[in-house]
């Protein structure tokens, strides 16, 4: 019994070890996070729809009374298979008409053809004139002619009976839709009165998803990339799929620009049915076993120090494995006394700032992120060192600061570069320790740190 209260004395103890420490540091009170390692992944967010490979409208090739329907939704069925039969009563009224017009058609033809032959033996032994030869090879003529149209005519009442009353299916898939009921009239495709009597799907095994992604990420996206992706229908399953192809073809709506991407989902449980809502993300990078950080880190800067104490700090958190443009263009910045929290002097230069400077060299400052500078301007001459330095390491992220408490109790930074971010935690390079000193610095920077993420209020 007498260990706990011990135990709460010595928690004291830390607690207010640690409230002293604060004092120390403009009586500040921080958050911490502490360095992890693990697996990171830049992602691009959609939204989309799952939608059949290929999907078949099937529409009647002849007008008539649905004598049956054979198919329903969702049944299975092969290329061939009826799926509609229509009344043909009138088409066989029709059918003996027409075989009485070619009976006819061919009785007269047969006596023409007799007559001619009549006429040219007369004609050899000059007992007709040429001109009436020739009208009776005329009317012999038009005789055929009416005999082939009627017996075309007849084979088009045939192939309407035999073929075109029986609606079947072109392909092997699944009956997603069924607009057709007994009973009812269908319309020829030929007419604009016409419409889809079924939906067939090729394959539900294979599906795909159509997903709209803005003009701004359309660049991330590429053909073979990996995607994953959820469902509001299946909550807690998560699906992969593999790009297929990024359709050209803008779409525009309320002055916002997106592309049609196409992805490839395999389907072989079933579990996924067209038209279901997917949440998709396409993954442009993923990196395992590396440093993290809390985005917040990054941004945090102490409000108890002056712009010339944070620029002081920055300046010795330079590694020596610096390289000597960058070293010439901090020292430059800090010996200038340009220390101005942003983006013209040495702050700005580890901090990669984002607002430009009147004083300062512009966008990033000087040194790191290469600002402008420009002679005859406070900064100047860092910037132009600073450029130098951006050209020797081509288009790499400038160096951040991750502040943390030392051991005598106040905020010192380390200067890291960063990696992908999924928009809550950073990958993190830490340049290397402070002056080159490994023994002093041992352990900063690397996993299990801690550094601050913000202050307390």
């Amino acid at each position: 019994m007498r260990i706990f209260p011990s135990f709460c004395v010595f928690l004291s103890l830390v607690f207010v070890f640690r409230g002293c420490t604060a004092k120390n540091s403009a009586s500040m009170a921080y958050e911490f996070a502490t360095i992890t390692r693990g697996t990171l992944e830049k992602t691009v967010s959609a939204s989309g729809s799952l939608k059949p490979v290929a999907t078949v409208d099937v529409l009647p090739r002849m007008s008539g009374k649905v004598e049956k329907v054979y198919v329903d939704y969702n049944d299975r069925i092969k290329r061939g298979d009826i799926l509609v039969e229509l009344n043909t009563d009138m088409l066989r009224l029709q059918r003996e008409q027409q075989n009485a017009a070619v009976l006819k058609a061919r009785a007269n033809y047969e006596l023409q053809l007799v007559n001619y032959r009549n006429q040219e033996k007369l004609a050899e032994k000059d007992l007709i004139s040429e001109y009436e030869l020739k009208t009776g090879k005329t009317t012999l003529d038009i005789q055929q002619a009416e005999l082939s149209a009627a017996e075309a005519s007849l084979r088009v009442i045939e192939t309407e009976i035999n073929q075109y009353a029986f609606i079947t299916s072109p392909i092997d898939g699944i009956v997603l839709a069924r607009n057709v009921n007994e009973g009812e009239t269908v319309v020829d495709s030929s007419s604009s009165n016409s419409a889809s009597i079924f939906t067939l799907a090729e394959n539900l095994e294979e599906m795909q998803i159509e997903a709209g992604v803005g003009e701004l990420d359309i660049a991330s996206i590429w053909k073979g990339q990996i995607v994953r992706f959820t469902l509001e229908a299946l909550p807690g399953r998560t699906y992969s799929g593999v790009v297929e192809t990024r359709r050209l073809m803008p779409t525009v709506q309320d002055n916002v620009v997106s592309y049609t991407v196409i992805i490839n989902v395999d389907n072989q449980d079933g579990s996924l049915l067209p038209g279901m809502t997917c949440m998709v993300e396409f993954i442009e990078e993923r990196n395992e076993n590396i440093l993290l950080v809390p985005n917040a880190a990054l941004r945090y800067q102490p409000s108890g120090m002056s712009a010339d104490e944070i620029a002081e700090r920055l300046f010795k958190a330079r590694p020596q494995g610096m390289d000597a443009g960058e070293r010439e263009a901090v020292s430059e910045a800090r010996d200038s006394g340009n220390a101005r929290t942003g983006s013209g002097g040495l702050t700005g230069l580890v901090m990669g700032g984002s607002q430009g400077n009147p004083m300062g060299g512009g966008r990033g400052g000087a040194g790191f992120s290469g600002g402008p500078g420009g002679p005859g301007r406070p900064g100047g001459s860092a910037g132009a060192a600073g450029n130098a330095g951006n050209r020797q390491r081509g288009a790499e992220n400038p160096p951040k600061a991750l502040w943390y408490i030392n051991d005598e109790g106040r905020p010192d930074c380390i200067l890291v570069r960063t990696g992908i971010s999924d928009g809550s935690y950073t990958e993190i390079r830490p340049l290397g320790p402070p002056g080159g000193d490994m023994g002093a610095s041992e352990g900063i920077g690397t996993e299990g740190f801690e550094v601050i993420l913000r202050e307390k209020v």
